[in-house]
C-alpha cells in the first residue's frame, strides 16, 4: 500500500534539491533532465503509478522552471491550457476506447474473442506471441492511443498470463505499429510538422519500422520465454514487414497496420499446425457474443476507414471545427514560444467515432439479450472507476511536457544530447523520439516536440534530414512501451492500477536495447 512514508525519501530529496537550487542558482544546464529523472525515480525505484509520479513531476517542474528557466504566471497558465487541450484530445480516444471495451466485455465479447483466438492459433506459446504482436498491431491501426493495451492485456490474462507480464508483452508487442496507428493520423501529423517531402523519408521509415517489427517480436518472445518458436517469429515478422512496407510505399499507410497485423495472425494460425500436429486449420464457432464483438470492432474500423478515405464522408467530418489560439509567449530568460492555433475536428476525431460505435454496440447487445442486469450507467461508472488514475497521470504528464516546451527545457535537453554526440548524433536520434514519447505518452506529441528540431539538427550536421525524421518517429513509436500514460491503460483494464512502475521496470530494458539497435542502423544509414 502506498503511503507518504514510502515516498518521504523522494519528496525530501526533491525539496532539498530545489532549496539548494534556489540559493545557489546554478546555470541550469544539467537541470533540464530533472523533470524526467524525477518521474523515472518515482516509478522505477519507488514503484508508484502515473497518478502519483505525474503530479510529483509536474510540481517539481513548476518550481524548477520558476527558479531557473524563466517560467512566468502567464506562461504557466497558457502552457497548462495547451496541455489540457492536448490531454483532452488524447483522453477522447482513451476513455471511449475503455468504454467500448467494457461495453463489449460485459456482453461476454472479450472472453469469446479469447476463445476464438485460442481455436484459431492452437499452439499456446504461438497464440500468446501472435496476440501480443499481430493482433495488437491491428487494433493500433484501428484507433490508436491505448486501445491495444486496454483490450489485449486482459485477453492475455484470460489466456493464463500473469498481469504484469501481459501488460509488458502488449506494450512491447504493439510498439512497432504506433507511427501508422489511428488510421495513419500520426503519420499525417508528422507530414505537417516537417519540410522534407513524404516520399523522401517514407522508405527510411519502412526500413526502421520493419526492423522494429522483428526486434519487438523477438523481445516479446524472450519475455514470454518462447524463443524456441524463433522460426515462427521470423516468419511472422517477415510477413508483417513485407505487407506493411508494401502498403506504406504505395500510399496505403492508413491501413498498413490492419493488413500487416492480419497477415501475421494468418501466418501464426498456419504455423501453429506445425507445432501442435494439427493438419487442418480450425475455425472458431461464431456464437452471438463473438459475432456482436466482431461486429463492434469491424464497424469501428469501417467508419474510421470511411472518415479518412471517402471524400464525401471526410468532408462532412471536417464540417465542425474547434480552434484554440495561444499568444506568443516570452519567458523571463528570453525563450520565445511563437503564437499558435490548434485546430480540432470533433467529428473527425477517433473518439467521436468510438462513441457512435459504443451506442450501436450497446443497443445491439441489448437486443441480443447479452446483458444480464447490466445497464449503461453501470458500464460507464465501472469504466470511470477503473480509469481515473490513468486520467490523472495523462493530465499531469502532458502538463509537465508543455511547461518543458514553453520554457525551453525540451530544446536545451535535445541540444545538449546532440552536442555530446556530434557526428554520432544519428545513433541517439531514435532515443530522443523515445524520450519525447515517454514524457508525453504519445508518438504524435513526441513528433510535435522533436521532429522539426531533428530535421534542423540534421541540416546543421550535414546529414540527410529524411533519415533523422524517420529515426525520430520510429523512436517515438518504440517509446510507447515505456510511456507511463499508455502503461496506465493496461494496468487499468487488468486490475493492476498503481503498478505502472512495475511494468516499466520490465519494458524499459527492452526499449533501450531496441532503441540502441535502431540507433546503430540509423547511424549506418546516415554514413552511407
Amino acid at each position: 500500500m502506498l503511503t507518504v512514508k514510502k515516498l518521504a525519501p523522494l519528496l525530501l530529496g526533491i525539496a532539498v534539491f530545489l532549496t539548494l537550487n534556489f540559493f545557489f542558482h546554478p546555470d541550469g544546464k544539467m537541470l533540464v533532465f530533472v523533470p524526467i529523472l524525477v518521474v523515472l525515480a518515482a516509478m522505477l525505484f519507488f514503484r508508484v503509478g502515473g497518478h502519483i509520479a505525474g503530479p510529483i513531476g509536474l510540481a517539481t517542474t513548476v518550481v524548477l522552471a520558476f527558479q531557473t528557466f524563466g517560467l512566468t504566471p502567464q506562461i504557466l497558465f497558457y502552457s497548462q491550457w495547451k496541455g489540457f487541450n492536448l490531454s483532452l484530445f488524447v483522453l477522447m480516444v482513451f476513455f471511449p476506447a475503455l468504454l467500448l471495451y467494457q461495453t463489449v466485455n460485459k456482453a461476454g465479447g472479450i472472453a469469446e474473442i479469447t476463445t476464438a483466438l485460442r481455436t484459431l492459433v492452437s499452439d499456446k506459446p504461438l497464440l500468446l506471441l501472435v496476440t501480443a504482436i499481430a493482433f495488437s498491431g491491428m487494433l493500433e491501426g484501428v484507433a490508436g492511443f491505448g486501445l491495444p493495451v486496454a483490450i489485449i492485456s486482459p485477453i492475455l490474462v484470460n489466456l493464463g498470463m500473469a498481469p504484469l507480464q501481459a501488460i509488458a508483452s502488449v506494450s512491447i508487442g504493439h510498439a512497432w505499429s504506433v507511427t501508422y496507428g489511428d488510421m495513419g493520423a500520426i503519420f499525417q501529423t508528422l507530414n505537417q510538422l516537417v519540410k522534407t517531402p513524404t516520399e523522401l523519408f517514407s522508405p527510411y521509415m519502412a526500413l526502421l519500422l520493419g526492423i522494429s517489427i522483428l526486434l519487438c517480436a523477438l523481445a516479446v518472445a524472450h519475455l514470454q520465454k518462447s524463443l524456441n518458436r524463433w522460426v515462427a517469429v521470423l516468419a511472422i515478422s517477415a510477413t508483417m514487414i513485407a505487407t506493411q512496407s508494401f502498403c506504406v510505399l504505395n500510399g496505403l499507410a492508413a491501413i498498413s497496420n490492419l493488413v500487416a497485423g492480419a497477415s501475421g495472425i494468418l501466418v501464426g494460425a498456419l504455423l501453429s499446425r506445425f507445432y501442435d500436429g494439427e493438419k487442418t486449420l480450425r475455425l472458431p464457432a461464431l456464437n452471438r457474443p463473438l459475432k456482436a464483438a466482431l461486429a463492434s470492432y469491424s464497424l469501428l474500423a469501417l467508419i474510421l476507414f470511411a472518415v479518412t478515405s471517402i471524400p464525401l464522408v471526410s468532408l462532412f467530418s471536417h464540417s465542425v471545427v474547434w480552434k484554440v489560439s495561444f499568444p506568443e509567449l516570452v519567458s523571463a530568460n528570453g525563450f520565445i514560444t511563437p503564437a499558435a492555433t490548434s485546430t480540432y475536428y470533433p467529428l473527425y476525431h477517433t473518439g467521436a467515432t468510438t462513441l457512435l460505435v459504443i451506442l450501436v454496440t450497446y443497443l445491439l447487445n441489448r437486443r441480443l439479450r447479452l446483458y444480464h442486469n447490466v445497464g449503461f450507467s453501470s458500464i460507464f461508472v465501472d469504466t470511470l472507476k477503473t480509469s481515473w488514475q490513468a486520467i490523472v497521470g495523462i493530465l499531469t504528464m502532458v502538463g509537465l511536457s508543455t511547461i518543458m516546451d514553453h520554457t525551453g527545457i525540451t530544446v536545451q535537453m535535445a541540444a545538449m544530447i546532440s552536442s555530446w554526440f556530434g557526428s554520432f548524433y544519428p545513433f541517439i536520434s531514435p532515443l530522443i523520439g523515445t524520450m519525447g514519447a515517454f514524457a508525453t505518452g504519445s508518438n504524435s506529441n513526441s513528433n510535435v516536440l522533436f521532429a522539426s528540431m531533428q530535421e534542423n539538427v540534421a541540416i546543421l550536421l550535414k546529414l540527410a534530414p529524411a533519415i533523422m525524421i524517420a529515426a525520430q518517429t520510429t523512436g517515438g513509436s518504440l517509446g510507447s512501451m515505456v510511456a507511463p500514460a499508455k502503461i496506465s491503460v493496461g494496468c487499468t483494464t487488468t486490475g493492476m492500477a498503481g503498478h505502472e512502475g512495475d511494468v516499466l521496470r520490465i519494458t524499459l530494458p527492452y526499449g533501450l536495447i531496441i532503441g540502441g539497435i535502431v540507433g546503430v542502423i540509423t547511424y549506418a544509414a546516415a554514413a552511407l
